[in-house]
C-alpha cells in the first residue's frame, strides 16, 4: 500500500492526504489554497482502499499521532499540519513549494 500512497503522492507537485471529516486536514488545505497552491488532495474516506492507506502513512509518519493529513512536496513526505505550519511560520514552506514547482511567485 505504502506504494500506491507513494505513487499518488507523485502525481502532482504538491498532495495532501485527507479525511473529509477533519479540521486540521481543512486547516492545511486552506493554506495551500491561500498561497494559490494546486494542491491534488486525496480524501481517505472516499477511497475503497482509504483504510489500508491511512495505516500506510500512519507507518511513514513514524508511527506516532494521526494519518493526517500527510503532506507531500515534491513527492517527498513532509509531515502534518505541525510540521507544514512550522515551515510556514518559519519562512521556510515557500521556497520549498517553489522547489518543487508548485509557486511561480
Amino acid at each position: 500500500m505504502a506504494d500506491r500512497v507513494m505513487k499518488l503522492a507523485s502525481e502532482r507537485a504538491v498532495v495532501v492526504f485527507t479525511l473529509s471529516s477533519c479540521c486540521m486536514c481543512h486547516t492545511v488545505t486552506k493554506l495551500m489554497q491561500d498561497l494559490s497552491v494546486n494542491a491534488l488532495v486525496h480524501e481517505l474516506d472516499s477511497d475503497p482502499r482509504g483504510k489500508e492507506m491511512e495505516r500506510a502513512l500512519l507507518k511513514m509518519l513514524g508511527g506516532r499521532g494521526l494519518a493526517v493529513p500527510a503532506v507531500f512536496i515534491g513527492g517527498k513526505l513532509v509531515g502534518g499540519t505541525n510540521r507544514v505550519i512550522s515551515l510556514h511560520l518559519g519562512g521556510e514552506l515557500v521556497p520549498m513549494l517553489m522547489n518543487a514547482g508548485a509557486l511561480w511567485v
